[in-house]
């Protein structure tokens, strides 16, 4: 978790860097689980001395991964402020994740030929493993909860990671001597972690005066020749001397008769409090979800900017924008000042449900407005059908809107018609002597009659990309398309993969039915070979498991909001189900080593995954029952790995089966987000997965 953090900032908040680093990890685990059949011609001593030796290289590995992800861009020669080339992105991956994975999936299968020399099973150590990933969850949302940065979480993994190599006894001389140095190093980084953080920052921000880590992202301000520059995941989010907030909030304040209640969500350290002060509301309300950038960035910001979030009129309040909306009150103006729909965390933000709610807030005559990225002359087709899907989500709530073009598009919604004169507005600008730098009569005569406009309403007009949902996401597949096509620039100008179709009709194209049929064939040639059915048992137990968890958690998200701590919290019930799934299942099969009780996993796997569909439909995303779900989908894949685990010579068995677990899981991962959520649905996706777990059926 710590390393695929560093990596998100390293590759500028990109969440498909953080699936891409997810897969990758697993597929180092199964190729250091693969090196495992060495143990088993070492004598027992040896092999548990090979797992301290495991555990003291972890420990100074860890925190060496951090330095290289801060590092990357630099060791790689990647031009500031620019995406490194994707075959460099992929060596900057490997570089950082592939040591730990390697030795990750080693230290799994040393540990487990302890186990199974002890008397033990595959599947209790397996279960075992899942419950110290449990532990290493819950560790995560405390320090988090604690306010620790990233690299004091890792110090802290990496102390863990060294004790546990020093705690059995009798401890051999070699691991005292070694241990010593080690030890001291750590002590010495997590004394100093402050001014070490700064300092590993400062590799990429020269004039940096500030660094956090916030549950959202890391925060960075520079500042030079008093211009203050905010970085999130060294992405810049806004500098003091840019105009991009006084654009959306002016024209959004424009368009309505009388601005007296104002929204605010987003955008309270951009300098939107000042610009919508102007038109000298009763009560502006912001509402920011970060409450850790908000102070530490409010005592850096202007004067003026200062001086406006403490104004009498202004509200501020820590929240989710979508929870906040479930509050009653009414509003002239909503001006939505979120980050682009980039990742899943922010695609809730742009959804029909999401514009549902500002609707069911504004007072008669409001007006919603927000803004998404854009293009000055040209729009390519993935960036445009991007737009249109957000676009189509507005119009399904929204009769009346405005869609003005620029380098960021400024969309307009409400409920009756909207002023489209300029003049109209230019002169209630005069009126309530409002003097922007940019936004002027000129201006405004610009923005509302140059020809793009046309040009703009045509292409949303012929798109047939449907409309973002909280439970079909297609703006988040189509932003990650995006994102590859920054590193293969072609990919830009074609079209985008089609997503007009409807969901069922995706699954009955020639490729996902010739993939159905290819898979059936595999799973009816492989019960005639125990190593390949279990191979596959496995394999499907981690490819399941993780399309599950990533429906539930993206529909969490979209419920609930991206509350760090809650995530962590349902991670770890994930982990928890795991192993406790994998120990009673392996219980259960030792007493009953019978085809009926395989049955009976299977069928419950299948149970799961279908009410994880009917509990997505209804569209239920509170706490508990997320947890509980989590918890149950963990449970199952803990069960299928414990299946595939019965055979006669377990020892043997260590390596490849848990290699095709965490196969199989880096398949399910990128699977799952890279088309079966975002293009089919949540609920859709987990049916699937129920239709996978009934056809291992075949396998017994």
């Amino acid at each position: 978790m710590v390393a695929l953090r560093e990596l998100l900032v390293a590759s500028f908040g990109s969440e498909l860097v953080y699936l891409l680093g997810l897969a990758g990890l697993l597929l180092g685990t199964a190729l250091g689980a693969l090196l495992g059949p060495l143990a088993r011609r070492s004598p027992g001593e040896r092999v548990e001395g090979q797992v301290r030796a495991g555990l003291l290289l972890y420990a100074l590995l860890l925190p060496a991964a951090v330095v290289v992800a801060r590092a990357l861009r630099r060791l790689l020669r990647g031009t500031p402020g620019a995406y490194l080339p994707l075959g460099a992105q992929l060596a900057g991956l490997a570089l950082v994740l592939l040591p730990l994975g390697l030795l990750a999936g080693l230290l799994f299968q040393r540990a487990a030929a302890v186990a199974l020399a002890r008397g033990r099973t595959l599947a209790g150590a397996y279960a075992v493993e899942s419950a110290g990933g449990f532990a290493g969850g819950a560790l995560a949302t405390l320090l988090l909860a604690a306010g620790f940065s990233n690299l004091r979480a890792g110090l802290l993994a990496a102390l863990v990671a060294l004790t546990a190599a020093l705690l059995p006894r009798p401890r051999p001389r070699w691991l005292l001597v070694t241990a010593g140095p080690a030890l001291l190093a750590l002590g010495a980084a997590l004394a100093f972690t402050p001014a070490l953080d700064f300092a590993l920052t400062r590799w990429h921000h020269p004039a940096l005066v500030l660094t956090r880590d916030t549950p959202y992202g890391r925060v960075s301000v520079e500042r030079m020749a008093g211009q203050l520059a905010l970085f999130t995941n060294d992405v810049l989010t806004f500098e003091s001397e840019g105009t991009a907030a006084e654009e959306l909030a002016q024209v959004a304040a424009l368009s309505v008769a009388a601005p007296r209640s104002l929204l605010l969500l987003g955008g309270g350290a951009e300098g939107f409090v000042a610009e919508l002060l102007a038109h000298r509301p009763d009560r502006l309300v912001v509402v920011e979800l970060d409450a850790v950038l908000l102070a530490a960035v409010r005592e850096l910001l202007p004067e003026e900017a200062r001086a406006a979030l403490a104004a009498p009129a202004v509200e501020t309040v820590i929240a989710d924008p979508r929870r906040f909306l479930a509050r009653p009150g009414s509003y002239d103006l909503i001006v939505a000042a979120l980050s682009e729909p980039d990742s899943g965390q922010t695609n809730r933000y742009y959804s029909r449900e999401f514009f549902a709610a500002c609707a069911r807030r504004l007072a008669p005559g409001g007006v919603l407005a927000f803004r998404l990225r854009g293009g000055e002359n040209i729009q390519t087709p993935l960036l445009a059908e991007r737009n249109a899907s957000v676009a189509r989500a507005l119009a399904a709530v929204f009769p009346y809107r405005l869609v003005l073009p620029g380098t960021s598009h400024l969309f307009l919604a409400a409920a009756t018609p909207l002023p489209d004169d300029p003049a109209r507005l230019a002169a209630r600008l005069a009126v309530r002597g409002v003097e922007p730098r940019l936004v002027s009569a000129p201006y405004l005569d610009y923005l509302f009659q140059n020809d793009r406009r046309r040009q703009i309403a045509e292409q949303l007009a012929v798109s047939r990309v449907p409309e973002n949902r909280d439970a079909r996401p297609v703006c988040y597949q189509l932003t990650l398309q995006l994102w590859l096509a920054r590193l293969l620039p072609g990919r830009a100008l074609r079209p985008p993969v089609p997503a007009g179709a409807s969901p069922v009709g995706s699954l009955l194209a020639p490729w996902p039915l010739a993939a159905g049929v290819l898979l059936l064939a595999t799973l009816l040639a492989a019960r005639r070979r125990e190593g390949a059915r279990r191979a596959l048992l496995a394999a499907a137990a981690g490819g399941l498991g993780m399309i599950l968890e990533g429906a539930l958690l993206l529909g969490y998200q979209a419920a609930r909001g991206v509350l760090y701590q809650d995530l962590g919290l349902l991670l770890t019930a994930f982990m928890g189900g795991l192993a406790a799934g994998a120990a009673a299942a392996d219980r259960r099969l030792a007493a009953t080593p019978s085809r009926r009780a395989g049955a009976a996993v299977v069928l419950a796997a299948a149970t799961v995954a279908g009410l994880t569909a009917l509990v997505l439909t209804a569209g239920e995303g509170g706490l508990l029952p997320a947890f509980l779900l989590l918890l149950a989908a963990g449970g199952a894949t803990g069960a299928l790995f414990a299946l595939a685990t019965r055979t006669r010579d377990p020892e043997r068995a260590i390596g490849p089966l848990y290699a095709a677990d965490l196969l199989g899981g880096a398949a399910g991962s990128l699977l799952g987000s890279l088309w079966l959520l975002p293009l089919l649905g949540l609920p859709l996706s987990a049916g699937l997965a129920a239709l996978g777990a009934f056809a291992l059926l075949f396998l017994l």
